[in-house]
C-alpha cells in the first residue's frame, strides 16, 4: 500500500466555498460498490434511495467556536489557537500558529483571559492552560474553525453545524450531515427509517496530513466517541429484518465499527480505529459521505468500503460532471 495510491488532481474551482442553499439541494452521486455503477441524483431524493426499516445513524457532535486569536507576552506577536480537546477545566490541547511557543510562554487572548503554554506536544500541538475556564467564553471569543481550503468566512456559524448537532466538542463538522434539513429528516422518519444517534468528537486527525509513504505507518490520533444502546438497538432491529445500516459520514463508520470490535455493546471512550483497504466491516452496509481530500485518511476509509479503483473512478466522474468537493461540497451515497 502506497500513499500515492490515494492521490488525484482537483482543480481549485471544484472546492466548494459556500454550502448549498437550501442544504438538501446539493447533488448526490449514488455509487454501487459491487458493480461500480453511478447515478446522479439530488440529496433530497434520499428517501427514494433508502428502504423503510433501514437504520440511519447520525453523529450528534457539535462544533465549538474553537479558533482563538491571541498575542504573545511580552512582545505582542500574533498567535492563533485551534482548540482540539479539553484536558481539564482550564487545560486544552490546541494547534498553535506562531513561533516561539515553548512551555512557559504567556499568551493574551484577544478580549479574553491570559493563558500559558505548559507542554510541547508533537508537531504544532501544545497543551495550553488558561487562567480561567475558557469554555463559557467561547461563544463570545471564538470563531468557527473552517478548513484552510475554505477562504470565505461563514455568514452564520450555523452553516458549519448539522441541524441535529447537540453535543459540543468537535473541532470540525461531520460534513456528510450538513446536507440534511429538519424537513428531510422528518420525511425519512415518517417513511419508516430508524434514526440512531451516536457522538464522535472530531479532533486532530482531521487536520493531520498523511506523510508516511506507507499509510499503515501513519500515527492516527484517538477521538472520543459514544455509541449508546439506543443506536445499537436501531442497528439490531434493521439487521433482524434484513435491512441496511446506513452510516452518515466517516465518523459514524468509525464509531459503529469500534462498537462492533467491542462485541456490539454500548461504547464510550476513545477510538483510534484506522480503517484502510483490507478492513472487514461488521456493521455498516451503506455510507453517506462527501468527496474527500487526496491522500487523506478519510479517502482511505471510503476506499476500504467501496474499493479504491471504484472510488477514484467515481471521483473522476464527479469532476467531469461538475460536482463540488470537500466540506461544503456535494455528497455520495455508497450502497
Amino acid at each position: 500500500m502506497r500513499l500515492e495510491d490515494f492521490d488525484y488532481a482537483l482543480p481549485a474551482e471544484r472546492i466548494a466555498q459556500r454550502p448549498a442553499q437550501p442544504r438538501d439541494s446539493s447533488r448526490l452521486m449514488v455509487l454501487d460498490r459491487t458493480s461500480g455503477a453511478i447515478q446522479h441524483r439530488s440529496f433530497r431524493d434520499l428517501p427514494t434511495l433508502l428502504t423503510p426499516g433501514d437504520a440511519l445513524i447520525l453523529n450528534e457532535t457539535r462544533v465549538i467556536p474553537a479558533r482563538l486569536r491571541a498575542r504573545k507576552l511580552p512582545g505582542g506577536g500574533l498567535v492563533e489557537l485551534l482548540l482540539l480537546e479539553r484536558e481539564g477545566p482550564r487545560t486544552w490541547q490546541a494547534l498553535v500558529g506562531g513561533k516561539g511557543l515553548r512551555p512557559g510562554r504567556r499568551l493574551q487572548v484577544e478580549d479574553g483571559p491570559q493563558a500559558e503554554v505548559v507542554e510541547q506536544m508533537d508537531g504544532a500541538r501544545r497543551l495550553v492552560r488558561f487562567d480561567q475556564p475558557i469554555t463559557p467564553e467561547l461563544e463570545r471569543l471564538g470563531e468557527s474553525p473552517l478548513p484552510p481550503y475554505i477562504h470565505e468566512p461563514v455568514r452564520d456559524p450555523a452553516e458549519y453545524q448539522t441541524v441535529y448537532a447537540r453535543n459540543p466538542g468537535s473541532a470540525a463538522a461531520p460534513t456528510a450531515g450538513l446536507h440534511f434539513t429538519p424537513e428531510l429528516l422528518r420525511s425519512l422518519e415518517e417513511d419508516g427509517l430508524r434514526i440512531g444517534r451516536i457522538t464522535l468528537h472530531i479532533g486532530l486527525d482531521t487536520f493531520a496530513p498523511v506523510k508516511e509513504s506507507d499509510p499503515r505507518r501513519h500515527p492516527i490520533h484517538s477521538e472520543w466517541c459514544s455509541v449508546p444502546e439506543a443506536a445499537l438497538e436501531a442497528v439490531a432491529a434493521a439487521r433482524a429484518e434484513g435491512r441496511r445500516v446506513v452510516a452518515v459520514g466517516t465518523t459514524v463508520v468509525r464509531a459503529l465499527e469500534t462498537a462492533a470490535a467491542a462485541q456490539l455493546s454500548p461504547f464510550e471512550g476513545r477510538t483510534d480505529l484506522f480503517i484502510l483497504p483490507g478492513f472487514e466491516f461488521r456493521l455498516v452496509d451503506a455510507m453517506l459521505t462527501n468527496f474527500h481530500l487526496p491522500r487523506s485518511t478519510l479517502l482511505m476509509l471510503v476506499s476500504a468500503f467501496a474499493g479504491r479503483g471504484r472510488v477514484l473512478a467515481a471521483y473522476e466522474a464527479a469532476k467531469q460532471s461538475g460536482y463540488r468537493f470537500y466540506s461544503f461540497g456535494d455528497a455520495m451515497l455508497i450502497l
